[in-house]
């Protein structure tokens, strides 16, 4: 997703969003060890975007957004 596109989600969305990558993340890091995958640098991509919407749910945390 492009950042505009993150900016424009509620905290409840960020947090969703965030789970679904993580669960898809570890998915991912199971068939890299069987060997199965296409796109090695799929797992990159994925824990950038984890990190960048772990970046975004603090900043709502500190704007007192969040629901913690």
């Amino acid at each position: 997703m492009k950042k505009k596109e993150l900016n424009s989600l509620s905290y409840a969305e960020l947090v969703t969003k965030r789970s679904e990558l993580n669960r898809k993340f570890m998915d991912l890091r199971f068939q890299m060890v069987v060997g199965h995958i296409d796109n090695p640098l799929q797992k990159r991509h994925m824990r950038r975007e984890i990190a960048q919407l772990n970046t975004l749910i603090r900043q709502k945390e500190l704007a007192g957004q969040g629901n913690k």
